[in-house]
């Protein structure tokens, strides 16, 4: 009689996946808000997710209209992956985005597997401003209209939640709005939201210029769902508020950002410290060819990234990254240190870059780069006193 001979592992894999089933199986549908049997618009407000483009959050808006026989969730963050020249247009920054329509309970059992959190908050339109607003989002899902050229802060899936907001509103929201004062800038925001994930937080910040330091409205500062719904919880015309409680769909277990911007510079500050003390270590060891070739290496990736960063300033539509500070630690001008009779210029490139970056930061109104240039500035200023300690003499 023949013997089933089974793997051990086999048998753990078949436990975990059993798990998994069972935890699917016995996982509860979000839970929605009775409906009222008359028309309702919804301001749908999702929290950060774990991959990095979900880092800020996400909104939508809800209509339950069962006289039109409509349960969708309307949501203006989707994007092609297949569409004809994607790669280029995320460089460019010309990316095409698009809005939708989906079942309501399609769309939020999709965020509940991605551990994200959903409250939804009853917008009190009356009949006029309802019929707007569900005509304005109707003609957004259209084919023909529900393209548009996607900006990470003027124009994406949570400013066109709040311009239909304000065209239901019929131009109330923008006109009291626009004059406020925003809470935090662009950089505060981006920075709030990104810091707990290490490289993306410091590829962002050096890329990013000086136009996200600059005070913006409270009407801009609504780029980000949050601030959206925060705004619209607290909104009146004619003494009427324009939202209702908040309600929660579905609870999610991953942390918030924090409110404002943690100092993170120190971290920067000893990976830059580890990493020049890891190459020095290893150009001793080594020996004087391989700390050369270690140098020349990195004067290479610095002026790359030098000439990345002027790219994004001169030929894409990445407003946010011109004027960029950045360019005086990563500069073009750095491959010059590969002659060995140039060494002395790329020195001065080098120190004077890391001086001047600290100067503008404290002048009034200068970029906040300080965790860029504590990541850099221990090694650009190691790799500048190589340079000027190697330089043959003229």
């Amino acid at each position: 009689m023949a013997r089933l001979h089974i793997n051990p592992f086999s048998i753990f894999l078949l436990i975990i996946a059993a798990g998994l089933y069972c935890e699917r199986v016995q996982a509860q549908d979000p839970v929605l808000p009775l409906a009222s049997g008359q028309p309702e618009a919804w301001l749908v407000t999702y929290g950060p997710g774990e991959l990095y483009w979900q880092r800020f959050g996400h909104n939508a808006i809800w209509i339950r209209d069962p006289s039109r026989n409509i349960d969708h969730v309307f949501n203006a963050g989707f994007f092609d992956f297949n569409q004809p020249g994607f790669l280029r247009r995320f460089i460019e920054g010309r990316m095409l985005y698009f809005s939708a329509a989906q079942p309501a309970l399609d769309e939020f059992r999709q965020y509940q597997f991605d551990n994200r959190s959903i409250q939804a908050r009853p917008l009190r339109l009356d009949l006029v401003e309802y019929e707007r607003l569900l005509n304005h989002l109707v003609r957004q899902v259209d084919p023909e209209h529900r393209h548009y050229l996607y900006d990470y802060y003027l124009d994406n899936c949570s400013t066109r939640i709040r311009d239909a907001i304000d065209v239901a509103l019929a131009g109330q929201l923008s006109s009291v709005i626009a004059e406020q004062v925003a809470r935090q800038n662009f950089r505060d925001h981006t920075r709030r939201s990104t810091e707990a994930v290490f490289w993306y937080y410091l590829g962002l910040e050096t890329a990013l210029g000086l136009p996200t330091d600059r005070n913006i409205s409270r009407w801009q500062e609504m780029f980000l769902p949050a601030v959206v719904d925060e705004v619209i919880a607290g909104f009146e015309r004619e003494g009427r508020p324009v939202a209702g409680d908040l309600f929660t769909i579905w609870n999610s277990s991953l942390e918030i950002p924090p409110a404002t911007p943690p100092f993170t510079a120190w971290r920067y500050l000893l990976a830059g410290l580890l990493l020049t003390g890891f190459f020095s270590l290893m150009g001793r060891l080594a020996g004087e060819v391989m700390a050369q070739g270690s140098i020349n290496a990195y004067l290479v990736i610095a002026a790359q990234g030098g000439l990345l960063l002027t790219y994004l300033w001169t030929m894409t539509d990445h407003q946010v990254a011109s004027p960029n500070a950045n360019l005086l630690l990563l500069n073009p001008l750095l491959i010059l240190g590969l002659w060995p009779r140039l060494r002395r210029l790329a020195a001065l490139v080098l120190l004077a870059g890391v001086a001047f970056c600290m100067v503008q930061l404290l002048l009034p109104g200068g970029q906040y780069n300080l965790d860029v240039l504590a990541f850099l500035a221990p090694v650009n200023l190691a790799v500048g006193w190589w340079l000027w300690r190697n330089a043959p003499d003229l």
